[in-house]
Protein backbone atom coordinates (compact mmCIF):
# COMPACT_ATOMS: atom_id res chain seq x y z
CA UNK A 1 0.00 0.00 0.00
CA UNK A 2 1.46 3.69 -1.30
CA UNK A 3 1.11 6.50 0.37
CA UNK A 4 -1.41 8.68 -1.98
CA UNK A 5 1.54 11.69 -1.59
CA UNK A 6 4.02 9.26 -3.24
CA UNK A 7 1.33 7.87 -5.51
CA UNK A 8 0.38 11.70 -7.00
CA UNK A 9 4.10 13.44 -6.56
CA UNK A 10 4.44 13.84 -10.32
CA UNK A 11 0.72 15.17 -9.99
CA UNK A 12 0.32 18.41 -7.16
CA UNK A 13 -2.89 19.70 -8.20
CA UNK A 14 -5.24 16.19 -7.63
CA UNK A 15 -3.22 16.04 -4.69
CA UNK A 16 -3.64 19.29 -2.95
CA UNK A 17 -7.53 19.03 -4.49
CA UNK A 18 -7.91 15.43 -2.97
CA UNK A 19 -6.13 16.61 0.23
CA UNK A 20 -8.44 19.88 0.64
CA UNK A 21 -11.57 17.30 -0.30
CA UNK A 22 -10.35 14.71 2.59
CA UNK A 23 -10.31 17.54 5.26
CA UNK A 24 -13.19 19.35 4.46
CA UNK A 25 -16.28 19.02 7.10
CA UNK A 26 -19.17 16.47 6.88
CA UNK A 27 -21.67 18.76 8.82
CA UNK A 28 -23.88 19.31 5.50
CA UNK A 29 -23.56 15.65 4.86
CA UNK A 30 -24.89 14.83 8.38
CA UNK A 31 -27.75 17.79 8.31
CA UNK A 32 -29.19 15.85 4.91
CA UNK A 33 -28.92 12.19 6.67
CA UNK A 34 -30.36 13.44 10.18
CA UNK A 35 -32.76 15.23 8.38
CA UNK A 36 -33.77 12.26 5.99
CA UNK A 37 -34.37 9.93 8.70
CA UNK A 38 -36.74 12.27 11.26
CA UNK A 39 -38.71 12.97 7.74
CA UNK A 40 -39.30 8.73 7.48
CA UNK A 41 -40.04 8.64 10.90
CA UNK A 42 -42.70 11.32 10.73
CA UNK A 43 -43.97 9.92 7.51
CA UNK A 44 -44.42 6.66 9.24
CA UNK A 45 -46.06 7.52 11.99
CA UNK A 46 -48.90 8.69 9.76
CA UNK A 47 -49.40 5.13 8.98
CA UNK A 48 -48.74 5.42 5.38
CA UNK A 49 -47.02 2.17 3.75
CA UNK A 50 -43.97 3.86 3.54
CA UNK A 51 -40.77 2.41 2.31
CA UNK A 52 -37.17 3.54 1.29
CA UNK A 53 -33.90 2.12 -0.28
CA UNK A 54 -30.64 2.66 -1.02
CA UNK A 55 -28.87 4.13 -4.41
CA UNK A 56 -27.41 0.68 -4.74
CA UNK A 57 -30.78 -1.36 -4.42
CA UNK A 58 -32.09 1.40 -6.88
CA UNK A 59 -29.44 0.65 -9.70
CA UNK A 60 -29.89 -3.09 -8.98
CA UNK A 61 -33.52 -2.90 -9.51
CA UNK A 62 -32.98 -0.45 -12.49
CA UNK A 63 -30.48 -3.00 -13.95
CA UNK A 64 -31.98 -6.19 -13.59
CA UNK A 65 -35.37 -5.14 -15.43
CA UNK A 66 -33.44 -3.44 -18.38
CA UNK A 67 -34.39 -0.04 -17.72
CA UNK A 68 -33.11 3.24 -19.21
CA UNK A 69 -31.31 6.03 -16.40
CA UNK A 70 -34.13 8.11 -15.80
CA UNK A 71 -34.84 9.68 -12.88
CA UNK A 72 -38.96 8.93 -13.22
CA UNK A 73 -37.86 5.18 -13.83
CA UNK A 74 -35.82 5.36 -10.93
CA UNK A 75 -38.81 6.21 -8.22
CA UNK A 76 -40.43 3.32 -9.58
CA UNK A 77 -37.26 1.65 -8.44
CA UNK A 78 -37.02 2.55 -4.78
CA UNK A 79 -37.89 -0.07 -2.03
CA UNK A 80 -37.94 -4.00 -2.44
CA UNK A 81 -41.80 -3.48 -3.30
CA UNK A 82 -40.93 -3.06 -7.04
CA UNK A 83 -42.40 -5.59 -9.48
CA UNK A 84 -40.46 -7.47 -11.47
CA UNK A 85 -42.09 -6.31 -14.70
CA UNK A 86 -42.92 -2.33 -14.65
CA UNK A 87 -45.43 -1.21 -17.56
CA UNK A 88 -44.02 1.58 -18.86
CA UNK A 89 -44.97 1.62 -22.48
CA UNK A 90 -47.06 4.91 -23.31
CA UNK A 91 -45.74 6.72 -19.95
CA UNK A 92 -45.05 10.21 -20.92
CA UNK A 93 -43.63 11.99 -17.61
CA UNK A 94 -43.77 15.87 -16.83
CA UNK A 95 -41.40 17.52 -17.06
CA UNK A 96 -41.16 20.77 -14.74
CA UNK A 97 -38.77 23.22 -14.38
CA UNK A 98 -38.27 26.12 -12.02
CA UNK A 99 -37.46 29.19 -13.34
CA UNK A 100 -38.35 32.04 -11.21
CA UNK A 101 -40.59 35.36 -11.36
CA UNK A 102 -38.10 37.54 -13.12
CA UNK A 103 -35.36 39.51 -11.53
CA UNK A 104 -35.65 41.64 -8.96
CA UNK A 105 -32.97 43.99 -10.20
CA UNK A 106 -34.48 48.02 -10.79
CA UNK A 107 -31.29 48.62 -13.44
CA UNK A 108 -28.72 47.06 -15.26
CA UNK A 109 -25.24 48.39 -14.63
CA UNK A 110 -22.21 48.74 -16.59
CA UNK A 111 -18.85 46.87 -15.94
CA UNK A 112 -18.00 49.18 -13.13
CA UNK A 113 -21.07 48.81 -11.88
CA UNK A 114 -22.64 51.90 -13.10
CA UNK A 115 -26.04 52.22 -14.03
CA UNK A 116 -26.92 52.13 -17.80
CA UNK A 117 -30.47 52.28 -19.55
CA UNK A 118 -33.60 52.98 -18.02
CA UNK A 119 -35.26 51.84 -15.06
CA UNK A 120 -37.24 48.83 -14.85
CA UNK A 121 -41.34 48.93 -16.00
CA UNK A 122 -44.50 47.64 -14.65
CA UNK A 123 -44.24 43.74 -15.27
CA UNK A 124 -47.01 43.85 -16.75
CA UNK A 125 -47.54 45.04 -20.63
CA UNK A 126 -51.05 44.82 -22.76
CA UNK A 127 -52.03 42.64 -20.06
CA UNK A 128 -49.26 40.04 -21.15
CA UNK A 129 -46.50 39.52 -18.71
CA UNK A 130 -42.69 37.86 -19.29
CA UNK A 131 -43.04 34.36 -19.23
CA UNK A 132 -46.75 33.57 -20.28
CA UNK A 133 -47.55 31.02 -22.88
CA UNK A 134 -49.37 32.44 -25.66
CA UNK A 135 -50.33 31.97 -29.21
CA UNK A 136 -49.94 34.43 -32.10
CA UNK A 137 -51.26 34.24 -35.01
CA UNK A 138 -49.39 36.88 -37.19
CA UNK A 139 -51.81 37.92 -40.19
CA UNK A 140 -49.08 40.26 -42.02
CA UNK A 141 -45.69 41.59 -41.87
CA UNK A 142 -42.51 40.01 -42.00
CA UNK A 143 -43.44 37.48 -39.18
CA UNK A 144 -46.77 35.75 -41.09
CA UNK A 145 -47.34 32.85 -39.32
CA UNK A 146 -48.79 30.95 -36.37
CA UNK A 147 -46.58 30.75 -33.13
CA UNK A 148 -46.58 29.12 -29.73
CA UNK A 149 -44.55 29.78 -26.81
CA UNK A 150 -43.28 32.04 -24.33
CA UNK A 151 -43.59 36.05 -24.84
CA UNK A 152 -40.87 38.47 -23.52
CA UNK A 153 -43.18 41.72 -23.15
CA UNK A 154 -41.85 45.37 -24.05
CA UNK A 155 -43.09 48.47 -23.04
CA UNK A 156 -44.27 49.53 -26.68
CA UNK A 157 -46.31 46.43 -27.52
CA UNK A 158 -43.88 44.92 -29.98
CA UNK A 159 -42.82 41.00 -28.38
CA UNK A 160 -40.45 38.74 -28.48
CA UNK A 161 -41.57 34.93 -28.80
CA UNK A 162 -39.45 31.66 -27.76
CA UNK A 163 -41.12 28.91 -29.16
CA UNK A 164 -40.29 25.36 -28.01
CA UNK A 165 -37.82 24.24 -30.80
CA UNK A 166 -35.80 27.65 -29.39
CA UNK A 167 -36.10 29.75 -32.28
CA UNK A 168 -37.24 33.37 -31.40
CA UNK A 169 -39.39 35.47 -33.09
CA UNK A 170 -38.93 39.21 -32.96
CA UNK A 171 -41.35 41.88 -33.27
CA UNK A 172 -44.75 40.34 -33.00
CA UNK A 173 -47.82 43.07 -31.73
CA UNK A 174 -49.80 42.46 -28.77
CA UNK A 175 -52.69 41.98 -31.12
CA UNK A 176 -51.71 39.23 -32.33
CA UNK A 177 -51.58 37.20 -28.80
CA UNK A 178 -53.77 35.21 -27.11
CA UNK A 179 -52.95 33.92 -23.38
CA UNK A 180 -52.63 30.00 -23.07
CA UNK A 181 -50.72 29.88 -19.46
CA UNK A 182 -50.21 32.84 -17.42
CA UNK A 183 -46.37 32.61 -15.92
CA UNK A 184 -46.03 30.98 -12.89
CA UNK A 185 -42.65 30.71 -12.51
CA UNK A 186 -42.38 27.23 -14.02
CA UNK A 187 -42.21 25.77 -17.62
CA UNK A 188 -43.35 22.25 -18.54
CA UNK A 189 -42.51 20.13 -21.19
CA UNK A 190 -42.86 16.04 -21.81
CA UNK A 191 -39.99 13.56 -21.96
CA UNK A 192 -40.02 10.69 -24.51
CA UNK A 193 -39.07 8.31 -22.69
CA UNK A 194 -36.90 5.45 -24.38
CA UNK A 195 -38.66 1.77 -25.74
CA UNK A 196 -39.40 -0.43 -22.71
CA UNK A 197 -37.57 -3.49 -23.25
CA UNK A 198 -38.86 -6.53 -25.33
Amino acid sequence: MRDIRDFLKKKSEVLSRILAQAKAPLKDASAVNATRFALLERLKALGLPIECGSGGLTKFKRTTRALPKAHWLDACCVGKSTPEHLEIAGVIPLLITANGHGCRQMRLVDKFGFPRGKPKQGKRVKGFQTGDMVKAVVTSGVNTGVYVGRVAVRANGSFNLTTKVGKTVQGIAHRYCTTLHHCDGYSYGQENPSAPPK
